[in-house]
């Protein structure tokens, strides 16, 4: 009984109660002694840095204040919980449910809390009694209840906290979702609406362009009718060959020019390969409209070499002094796109157009102060042969005569001086899209829009030979070679280069990764070949067509159009946009480039 007054005296304030076994003694050292007398077995599972001794004064001064019964409760260092299976780290000393600890070691190789190298091995497994399963001190009084409830209530607030955070997260994304969804069906209604709308504009356009063509044959095979009834034709008709005086000028020009051509030698002052490496960008001007931008043919002057013919997507073919740098005023009367455009004698102009329509323009001497030494132009004539959209032009070596081709099918055959047809020829199995003459003017070749080119002999006007040259896309420009071998043709793959003599493909020229070729021409000694599209290449035939130069200054449009300057000295370029841009040799007097 003393004994018991005394550990009551001794018993700090605070020191927890032990188990029922020790019940006689208050004192945590106390109760241990006597638990360890009564069961031995206590003396390996009761924490040894708890005081041994009931002088409470100096297990403060040891080991301050002693802990609350709680603390003792073994708690999974990831879960938080009791562990069923609880096993310690020997590395960090941390607690932990084997199965949480061992899948995380499998994973990472590292210990969850400390971050250090941990395995398996290093893992040990606490005994445990099983059959009873231990129960918190603090929760077998009303106040430890409560305050368990109150922490049960407070993960219960933060969890909910946590939900509508997520929930609110998540009508975010669901808004976003079904606004985008919305969005894109709307794209896909207007893109099938602007689907259908554009294959009834094509089924129209089709028909229509069907029952123009339907309708210019009955015409003409009307008129041939109603001439018949009226004793004989007016005019020449077009039906018939061409005319004995015709075909006479044919044949001197070609003697004419193939004697002269087996002696003649490149003209002095012909640039030569390695002079058109340093050409340059030497001037840039603004030929055309902005809102309608594109330069579809170039013309220059065969005699007044300074006089150049820029033919628009606006409709209007300008003028240009190349000495002057200036504009001469624009000739206008075409309502659609002007495609071509050729020099006859006597400073005729020829132009074709989309508008179905072939221009006659005359020059007057007689100008005023703005139209300087080239006087005035004005349109003499218009034809109307063609049933569809006139798409090219060939100018004959004589001067005399021009070829027009058309999208329906058909060429005609243009007195110049007479501004009349004396010649159509139709039945094409594809729309022409080009045409071209052969330098001793005996042959003609045509492009179509199937890819392939005709020759035809235009003293009996009939198709001789043909080959395909597109590669499936149909040809945008013919040229022939001033000896009069080669022809090149271009598509929008590429450039083929074909031998006459022969007939076979002797070159393929693809410069660039995507379809963008459009324009060809070689220059008047045949030494070298300018193809345009994306930019400006030209190659030399006779150096096994190796590219001399690329010419990158154009837009990004590219170029529509190309000619050679007098003797390769320059070379003219109709940009996509609205600039005429010309390439020569840099000199210190160059005028400064307009924009």
């Amino acid at each position: 009984m003393q004994e018991q007054q005394h550990h009551q005296q001794q018993q700090a304030p605070g020191c927890p109660r032990v188990h029922p076994a020790a019940s006689s003694s208050s004192c945590v050292a106390c109760a241990r002694a006597s638990l360890v007398q009564q069961q031995p077995h206590y003396q390996h599972h009761w924490p040894q840095h708890w005081p041994h001794s009931c002088s409470h004064t100096a297990a403060v001064q040891q080991h301050g204040r002693q802990r609350p019964a709680a603390a003792m409760s073994m708690l999974c260092a990831i879960s938080g919980t009791v562990p069923e299976h609880p096993t310690v780290s020997k590395k960090s000393g941390h607690v932990f449910e084997r199965s949480l600890i061992t899948k995380h070691v499998s994973e990472t190789g590292k210990c969850p809390i400390t971050g250090i190298e941990l395995t398996e091995d290093d893992l040990l497994p606490l005994a445990t009694i099983k059959t009873i399963k231990p129960r918190s001190s603090a929760a077998t009084s009303i106040p430890g209840m409560l305050g368990t409830f109150h922490d049960e209530w407070d993960a219960l607030m933060l969890e909910h906290h946590t939900l509508r955070q997520n929930l609110h997260t998540v009508r975010q994304e669901l808004s976003h979702a079904l606004y985008q969804h919305d969005a894109a069906c709307r794209v896909i209604a207007r893109l099938i609406r602007e689907r259908d709308e554009a294959r009834a504009a094509l089924t129209t356009l089709r028909e229509d362009m069907r029952a123009e063509m339907e309708a210019a044959a009955e015409a003409r095979k009307r008129a041939g009718e109603e001439e018949e009834a009226a004793g004989g034709p007016a005019k020449r008709s077009k039906q018939e060959a061409l005319g004995q005086d015709v075909i006479a000028v044919l044949d001197q020009t070609n003697a004419a020019l193939s004697s002269g051509r087996r002696k003649r030698a490149v003209p002095e002052g012909t640039a030569s390969a390695e002079q058109l490496g340093s050409y340059t960008l030497t001037g840039s001007f603004p030929l055309h409209k902005t809102t309608q931008p594109g330069i579809t043919a170039l013309a220059l002057h065969p005699t007044q070499t300074n006089l150049l013919a820029s033919c628009g997507a606006d409709a209007t073919v300008q003028l240009f002094d190349l000495a002057a740098q200036r504009q001469l005023p624009a000739l206008t009367g075409h309502s659609k796109r002007v495609t071509a455009a050729v020099w006859g004698e006597d400073s005729l102009l020829l132009t074709a157009s989309n508008d179905k329509t072939v221009r006659f323009w005359k020059h007057s001497a007689a100008g005023d102060a703005e139209e300087g030494a080239f006087g005035s132009w004005e349109c003499a004539a218009v034809g109307e042969e063609h049933a569809g959209e006139v798409r090219g032009l060939a100018l004959h070596p004589s001067r005399k005569y021009a070829v027009s081709v058309s999208g329906d099918a058909s060429w005609a055959w243009w007195d110049l001086n007479n501004a009349a047809c004396l010649k159509q020829c139709s039945g094409a199995a594809a729309a022409y899209t080009c045409t071209g003459f052969h330098p001793d003017g005996l042959l003609l070749v045509t492009g179509t829009a199937d890819a392939k080119a005709q020759i035809w002999e235009m003293r009996q006007q009939k198709a001789v030979t043909g080959f395909e040259a597109g590669g499936g896309s149909a040809l945008s420009g013919v040229s022939f070679s001033e000896n009069g071998y080669h022809v090149a043709a271009v598509a929008a793959d590429g450039v083929s280069v074909w031998d006459l003599r022969k007939m076979k493909c002797i070159k393929e020229l693809r410069p660039y990764d995507e379809p963008a070729c459009r324009a060809v021409a070689f220059d008047a000694s045949s030494q070298l070949l300018a193809v345009g599209g994306a930019d400006l290449r030209v190659y030399a035939p006779k150096q096994d067509w190796a590219l001399v130069k690329a010419f990158p200054d154009l837009p990004k449009k590219g170029l529509l159009s190309l000619a050679w300057g007098p003797k390769a000295g320059s070379i003219l370029v109709g940009g996509g946009d609205h600039n005429l841009r010309v390439f020569g040799p840099k000199e210190s007097g160059d005028a400064e480039m307009q924009e």
